[in-house]
């Protein structure tokens, strides 16, 4: 049987080396043709806590880890732009900036 994986964004990683990754799927209305756009959200084993909201990663079928996750990261296709940008800020801190205020 083939291993089966997807590919979606990470919308939720607020659970210990557990996210939430939703995947869209479109297809034609079987009637109408119009496009349509389904989501789909799955949890995902995370074991080293690296996946950020608005990542894009692929996930793949495994055995089940508990009630609702059956699937595991297998990589992480890109990092969130928003991660990046609060990981290197270089504002200061509010406590150093209340200091420099009350000087």
């Amino acid at each position: 049987m083939a291993v089966k994986e997807r590919v979606g964004t990470v919308v939720s990683d607020k659970m210990e080396k557990t996210v939430v990754v939703a995947v869209e799927s479109r297809f034609p209305h079987p009637i109408y043709q119009k496009t349509v756009s389904r989501t789909t959200r799955y949890k995902a084993h995370d074991e080293d806590n690296s996946c950020r909201v608005g990542d894009r990663v692929r996930i793949t079928e495994t055995r089940p880890m508990s009630r609702h996750k059956r699937w595991a990261i297998a990589e992480v296709l890109s990092h969130s732009p928003k991660a990046d940008k609060s990981a290197g800020s270089t504002a200061p801190a509010p406590e150093a900036a209340a200091k420099e205020v009350s000087e």
